[in-house]
């Protein structure tokens, strides 16, 4: 009973005018299925479901050992609706967070129905990057031509795309799938509304990164609109499938996701993530199914949506205000503004758990929710755990819920390894977690360094040891356990410095 109103204790301590201004107008997903399994009803009414007394009224139901509780108010906290009062005459509550900072939101790249396509433009004046003219209204079929070349000697060129349809929409613009009418090459276009005092910074760290499990830029131009409207058009690599749609596919058909794609999905991911933590010294901060591109035919895995990524600096405050919410790190629920890349490991670690699953393992109903849900399963963090995630708060006293034992989360089949692995990513402490790069090497992902290792319809898996700069500071020991002997033999070089 007390879990059903945690969500306003936190509300006190951890809502902030952006957090709460969330809390009221979010809603649940209506794909994703509430993550339940083995959990006690939350409410006395026979469905079962939640009751959440109005945020202006206390709980309907009261036991004579919390109308007893309630008149020790200097003694700690032991249920919380305790907490909640506490909280809310704190005479010390920490700052707020900051607001979400001016550009775009993470993109949805599974809208519900397709949109017009994107304007047409004029060709574009010689350069690598030109401002073009979108005078007629978007639709599907229409030609924009732009030149690219120009530079260090190279040819200028000029070269076309028939937009063909939306394949992903938000506030910051359109994603729309394109062919380049000279080489017959599908695209992918991402059209971005440019705020004319700053720098795009996505563009910035795209130009930054090449790797396998990265999607690739090809190139980029500027268009403007009668408004004036300055566009930024990221012209990328089309792939056609996201890690989401393919965990939808699955679970629409009640079927669980074959271990083999886990591995090999969330292998690849982890490389990727190792890679953009290592060379540019990135941290993504919105890894969710939807930002994982899948070749349905290779099964080749890239990570896209680069517009809220950033280089984090240390002593430099960042927003906490950041990531979806069913993949926020807790110390991002907590308001901390000194996060560090760990955050993508814990995104990373409910990816590995939906699809385990087939659903969300923290499906919060909104940001403070949200930290009810990882309590019900990790347990309340102790003083030492918040202090990691942020100091603010090492004085508050929690009422002390127990976690969840893992091998109960998941069924009973579920392989050792694969339980250990989430483990190790979803911890309290952002400093506990595995690295992107231990990650990849953990007995999990063995099945993949197997020498006759095969997709299930026999054919090779897409490259999966092609390392390169991201083991320049690794181990021996890691590298030996990253790089199968059979790969290392078949190169016959040191793999400290690159891979195949």
């Amino acid at each position: 009973e007390e879990i059903a109103v945690f969500q306003k204790v936190l509300a006190v301590q951890v809502g902030t005018a952006s957090l709460l201004a969330e809390n009221q107008g979010s809603k649940k997903p209506a794909s994703h299925q509430s993550y339940r399994q083995a959990q006690p009803k939350l409410s006395n009414s026979p469905t079962g479901q939640k009751h959440r007394a109005p945020a202006s009224q206390p709980p309907k139901r009261t036991t004579p050992q919390k109308a007893a509780a309630s008149k020790a108010k200097q003694q700690p906290p032991s249920s919380l609706l305790q907490l909640r009062e506490r909280w809310a005459f704190a005479s010390h509550p920490p700052p707020p967070m900051e607001a979400p900072p001016p550009g775009p939101e993470p993109m949805v790249l599974d809208p519900p129905a397709p949109a017009p396509a994107p304007a047409a433009a004029e060709a574009a004046p010689a350069g690598n990057e030109k401002t073009i003219k979108a005078e007629k209204s978007e639709k599907t079929g229409h030609i924009i031509s732009t030149t690219i070349g120009g530079k260090n000697g190279e040819p200028k060129r000029t070269i076309s795309y028939m937009a063909e349809r939306v394949v992903g929409t938000g506030s910051f613009g359109i994603v729309f799938q394109a062919k380049c009418l000279e080489t017959g090459e599908t695209v992918a276009i991402k059209k971005v509304l440019q705020d004319k005092r700053y720098k795009n910074r996505e563009l910035q760290i795209m130009r930054a990164m090449e790797h396998p499990n990265v999607i690739c830029l090809k190139h980029c131009f500027f268009s403007t609109t009668t408004r004036d409207e300055l566009f930024l058009n990221l012209v990328m690599e089309y792939v056609p499938e996201t890690l989401y749609r393919v965990l939808k596919h699955y679970s629409n058909a009640n079927q669980r996701m074959p271990l083999i794609y886990v591995k090999l999905y969330m292998y690849q991911l982890f490389r990727g993530l190792a890679y953009i933590h290592t060379v540019p010294g990135i941290t993504h901060r919105d890894v969710k199914p939807q930002n994982v591109l899948v070749d349905p035919l290779t099964h080749q895995v890239k990570i896209c949506d680069f517009g809220s990524a950033k280089v984090l600096v240390p002593g430099e405050p960042n927003i906490s205000y950041i990531c979806s919410r069913y993949y926020r790190a807790p110390e991002l629920i907590f308001g901390a503004t000194e996060y560090t890349s760990s955050i993508d490991i814990w995104s990373a670690g409910c990816v590995l758990a939906e699809l385990l699953l087939g659903q969300p393992l923290f499906p919060g109903e909104s940001a403070v929710d949200q930290l009810v849900e990882i309590i019900k399963v990790l347990g309340t963090p102790t003083r030492e755990e918040i202090r990691c995630m942020n100091p603010n708060y090492t004085e508050f006293r929690f009422p002390q819920i127990k976690a969840h034992p893992w091998h109960k989360i998941f069924h009973k089949r579920m392989p050792p390894e694969a339980i250990d692995l989430a483990s190790r990513l979803l911890q309290y402490s952002p400093s506990l977690r595995c690295s992107a790069l231990d990650a990849c090497a953990h007995p999990f992902f063995d099945e993949l360094r197997a020498p006759n290792a095969r997709l299930p319809n026999g054919r090779p898996f897409p490259p999966l040891f092609n390392f390169k700069h991201e083991l320049a500071n690794a181990s021996p020991e890691l590298i030996n356990r990253l790089v199968p002997e059979h790969i290392r033999r078949q190169n016959g070089h040191n793999f400290g410095h690159a891979g195949s």
